[in-house]
Formats: structure tokens, C-alpha cells, sequence
């Protein structure tokens, strides 16, 4: 009667993920997705450093100052995310068992 409420669980090994698939995975992170993310990673950057040059070159005009106070909001804002990116690569690359160091691209 106690079967009904808790069945006996088959707990069964997982398979291995095939060299192959774990190949692939490694060259989509290192191929493309790295390059991606250093990409989006050095225009966030360059549009915080734009922020910056336009907040001092108008220290008189408050419009601007504001414009560039902004727009070193949304470049920090922009790296945060490619790092929280990056993090989750190595989250997803280490849980399936690939090699760690297929993140590593800079």
C-alpha cells in the first residue's frame, strides 16, 4: 500500500556526453561566442569612456553633463552584462563536463 505513495525510483547512471558533442559545444564557445562577447564587451567600454569625455568636455552646459552621466550608466551597465555572460558560459560549460578552459579566451 505505501508503494501507491512513494514508487521505488530507478535510479540509473547518466550516459556520457559523447567527445564529439563536447568538441562542438568548445568550439561554439571558442569560435564564436567568446569573440561575441569581447566585442560587445569593448563597445561597452568605448561608450562609457564616451561618457566620460562628454561629462568633462561641458562642465558648464547641465544638459550635457546629464547626457554623459547617463550614458556611463548604460556602458556599466552594458560590461556587467558581458561579464554576467562570460559567468554564465562557464556555469553551462562546467555542468555539462567540458573542459573549463574552453571559456578561457582572453
Amino acid at each position: 500500500m505505501i508503494q501507491l505513495f512513494f514508487p521505488n525510483i530507478a535510479e540509473a547512471a547518466v550516459p556520457p556526453i559523447p567527445p564529439s558533442v563536447l568538441n562542438f559545444v568548445g568550439k561554439i564557445s571558442t569560435e564564436i561566442l567568446n569573440p561575441i562577447i569581447a566585442l560587445m564587451f569593448g563597445l561597452a567600454t568605448a561608450y562609457f569612456i564616451y561618457g566620460i569625455v562628454g561629462y568633462i568636455w561641458n562642465p558648464d552646459n547641465e544638459e550635457a553633463k546629464e547626457k554623459g552621466r547617463r550614458t556611463m550608466i548604460w556602458g556599466i551597465i552594458g560590461m556587467f552584462i558581458m561579464v554576467s555572460v562570460f559567468s554564465i558560459m562557464r556555469l553551462l560549460i562546467s555542468s555539462i563536463g567540458a573542459d573549463a578552459n574552453l571559456i578561457n579566451y582572453v
